[in-house]
């Protein structure tokens, strides 16, 4: 049955923007919740078709609140996620508490799906704290709403993304550029638009595995992911293998800006791959194999780090 009112959490991230667009072309109503409405509502309102967004500004913790969201919808969709901790944003209520209230109340009312997204290379970090809480999120989920599915994708990248055009920004000022773990760790970059695709197939169709390891076409290590991105913005940099302990010092001091680079538990995590585990089915064994290219995606809007900017022309 095609739902009538998808719920979403976590709306005004690049998936969730990307989402809208395409459930309200299908001509499907979406409820999109945001914490601040003056800041995030005049985006969200461009991306979707007329007549079939509401935005709602509420505290993801106001439970009346959501309770009373989570009543009216048919779906509901978990994107809410942190990479560091600030003030009361700290990973356990993100990932885990959170996670549990929602899949707690779809189950309270017999909702038709709840899609909670992960991610993907967390099940051996037992050492980083973000792993831990997704993994326990995961847990959570899986025991209150047995019609929830778990998606758990390698990185996501877009123009709005917060890896790509962050490295770039960084490869464009910095002479030098600091690898860890010698830059071995393997990716398998996914879109954002067919990570959205994926979750609108899992809306509209029914699907029986409850856990899916969401990927891109292209296994790359990091080393190689910045080596594409150099080639891209036409610039060469030296790479400097970063000691361990060198980079907690770093990290040390990056915690302290509001937005840091890197934190030393993400450095943590850089060192567990962040591709398939082989325990569950991948989003090509279900049949939505994506194939859009890195290079090619990323080309579309590297222009702003290059040197003479988005209508450079070489000179032969």
């Amino acid at each position: 049955m095609k739902p009538k009112n998808c719920l979403i959490f976590g709306a005004s991230g690049q998936i969730g923007r990307n989402l809208i667009r395409g459930l309200t072309q299908k001509n499907l109503k979406v409820t999109a919740v945001t914490r601040n409405l003056h800041q995030k509502g005049y985006i969200l309102k461009t991306q979707a078709n007329p007549g079939y967004l509401d935005i709602v500004e509420t505290n993801i913790f106001d439970l009346n609140k959501i309770d009373e969201l989570i009543k009216k919808a048919d779906v509901c969709v978990n994107l809410v996620g942190i990479l560091f901790e600030k003030g009361a944003n700290t990973f356990t209520n993100i990932h885990e508490k959170f996670p549990y209230i929602i899949s707690s109340l779809c189950k309270k009312h017999k909702l038709n799906k709840f899609i909670h997204l992960s991610a993907l290379g967390i099940e051996n970090a037992k050492d980083s704290k973000y792993a831990m809480s997704k993994l326990n999120g995961e847990m959570a989920v899986q025991k209150n709403f047995k019609e929830s599915i778990i998606l758990k994708p390698s990185i996501i990248y877009s123009v709005d993304d917060n890896f790509t055009t962050m490295i770039m920004g960084l490869l464009n000022m910095l002479p030098i550029f600091p690898l860890y773990y010698g830059g071995k760790t393997k990716f398998m970059p996914l879109h954002c638009v067919d990570m959205c695709n994926l979750i609108i197939h899992l809306i509209e169709k029914d699907n029986p595995d409850k856990i899916i390891e969401c990927i891109g076409p292209e296994e790359l290590t990091f080393k190689q992911i910045i080596e594409k991105l150099l080639k891209l913005m036409e610039k060469k940099r030296f790479f400097v293998p970063m000691p361990l302990f060198l980079a907690n010092i770093m990290a040390t001091f990056f915690q302290i800006l509001p937005n840091p680079l890197i934190t030393r538990d993400q450095i943590k995590l850089l060192f567990y791959h962040n591709i398939p585990s082989g325990k569950y089915k991948t989003n090509i064994e279900i049949g939505k194999n994506f194939n859009r290219n890195f290079d090619k995606e990323v080309e579309k809007y590297c222009y702003m780090w290059k040197e003479t900017g988005e209508y450079a022309k070489k000179i032969k």
